[in-house]
């Protein structure tokens, strides 16, 4: 739990107001209190900071929204993940699988288990799709479809990313833009995969992890012992300290700019034990301050400025779209049903698409080292039929799944807490491309209002990226120049580009001395 200042009625004076206590809000917050500035960050949630980084307790057992390795290849992170939890970090091995057709595939993958898995016949008509490809690639390359096809051919397209990425976004691939493969399986090719899969299948890939690999490659990785909302309540803890504010339940409902210059922020603040429907008690505050820092849903955003974008603008931020999310964790009353990390679950029949085995990322995550917590990750839409199933029939649909899975019996369910997480992706859909590009350029046209990190700037970030993006902004705050819309767009952010151990990364590094 975070200590909440509360709040009054009235105006409230600080240097800088930042929306959102997630990864990219928190870092953003504590850099700038490091160098003096008064800070107040603004956070809805009633008890956890860290977004969708965050550890949720219930009953004794942690458990994570989603899985968050703490690996980054940039130094500037890694530095500030330590100089905050110098303490707590475990080294963990990883282990990962894929189900498909009632089997499991390692991840990466062993090239003779995968060619015992699919056969001989499949195995060859995958090399020759692969080919076929590389020698006449699809030219036209709009869709997520037509770039994974050409990376990987036709076949290993249709075995190991359509069914599972048409899971996670709840549309067909063709629909999805290119954008999203080339951000986030960029670096890894068929060969890389396949020469890795040999090396892993004949045990000669026994040298540690160096800064070099392909970042889906790594065997080890690092994490916090009770998860990484030990990080950022951490954090959260640190930025107290230093003299700034944590405003839990508190939302934005306004904010109010005169031409392209913010000038404050409107909030609402509520008891988290008083009834919802009654308002009588909620209180309202206006933060003025020098600068703005924004991490919320841009959609939000903007339809909450006073006055208005103009329309181009609002029509641009309503063809954005978000896609919800859903863990259902289950504990087992027996120990270690299985030893994998996460499984992908590649098979339409199943409505799960990811499973966290919670004991492999910590064990400390359990109360009872007796028994097993097992997430269930279900990707859906915020009033679909599964984001609207009671929670008993929904843990009732994770027991059964699991068992039809040959993971664990669903007898052996003794407890399960679900949790929705609403806008937990933005979607690289056919129009969200032309729609960003208006919204991004009338928003740099802002003079003190910057927004960062995954749903503020509208792009499938991973906890690093949001983090560099929240250390721009502090820069630019303290008088440098940088462009936050470049993060994981640039050379220096993408999963290929490698940081040696004697390359500090001095585009993004923020001292944190």
């Amino acid at each position: 739990m975070v200590h909440n200042t509360g709040t009054s009625n009235g105006v409230i004076d600080v240097d800088v107001a930042i929306i959102g206590a997630g990864p990219a809000g928190l870092t953003a917050g504590y850099l700038l209190t490091k160098q003096g500035k008064t800070v107040a960050i603004i956070e809805k949630d009633e008890t956890y900071v860290g977004g969708i980084s965050r550890t949720v307790e219930h009953e004794g057992y942690r458990f994570d929204i989603g899985g968050h390795r703490f690996f980054s290849k940039s130094q500037a992170v890694v530095d500030l993940w330590n100089e905050i939890l110098p303490d707590d970090f475990i080294q963990r091995p990883r282990m990962s699988r894929i189900y498909y057709e009632g089997k499991f595939y390692s991840y990466p993958l062993r090239a003779f288990e995968a060619l015992g898995n699919l056969g001989i016949l499949r195995s060859t008509a995958c090399m020759v799709s692969y080919l076929r490809y590389k020698l006449f690639p699809i030219k036209d390359v709009k869709s997520f479809e037509d770039w994974t096809t050409n990376q990987f051919g036709k076949k290993l397209y249709s075995i190991f990313f359509k069914t599972y990425t048409e899971k996670v976004w709840g549309m067909p691939c063709d629909e999805m833009s290119a954008d999203w493969a080339a951000q986030r399986i960029k670096g890894l090719s068929l060969w890389s995969a396949v020469t890795d899969g040999l090396k892993r299948s004949l045990g000669l890939n026994k040298k540690p992890n160096d800064g070099q690999e392909v970042k889906t490659l790594l065997e080890t990785f690092r994490y916090p012992r009770l998860g990484p909302g030990m990080m950022w309540k951490r954090c959260t803890e640190k930025v107290i300290e230093n003299g700034g504010e944590v405003q839990m339940n508190t939302k934005v409902v306004q904010v109010n700019r005169e031409g392209m210059r913010v000038t404050s922020i409107d909030l609402e603040s509520w008891d988290p034990n008083a009834d919802p429907a009654d308002k009588s008690g909620n209180k309202t505050t206006r933060y003025e301050a020098d600068e703005f820092v924004n991490t919320m849903a841009m959609r939000d955003l903007l339809r909450c400025m006073q006055p208005p974008p103009p329309q181009e603008v609002l029509d641009a931020a309503d063809k954005l779209s978000y896609r919800d999310f859903m863990i259902v964790t289950l504990v087992l009353d027996e120990k270690d049903p299985f030893p994998d990390n996460w499984i992908y679950i590649h098979s339409s029949d199943i409505k799960c698409g990811r499973i966290q085995n919670f004991r492999a990322w910590s064990p400390e995550m359990l109360p009872d080292q007796n028994t097993a917590s097992i997430g269930m990750e279900y990707f859906c839409q915020d009033g679909d039929d599964l984001w609207n199933m009671e929670d008993d029939d929904l843990t009732a649909l994770a027991s059964r799944e699991l068992e039809e899975l040959g993971l664990a019996s669903a007898s052996n369910v003794i407890g399960s807490a679900i949790i929705r997480q609403p806008k937990a992706y933005p979607v690289y859909d056919e129009e969200y491309q032309g729609a960003l590009a208006v919204i991004r350029g009338w928003m740099e046209k802002l003079e003190n209002f910057q927004t960062v990190g995954r749903n503020g700037l509208h792009r499938y970030n991973n906890q690093d990226h949001s983090m560099l993006s929240a250390m721009l902004a502090a820069r630019n705050i303290v008088g440098e120049t940088h462009n936050v819309w470049d993060v994981n767009v640039e050379r220096s952010y993408h999963e290929e580009f490698q940081i040696s151990s004697d390359e500090p990364n001095p585009e993004v590094k923020l001292s944190t001395a």
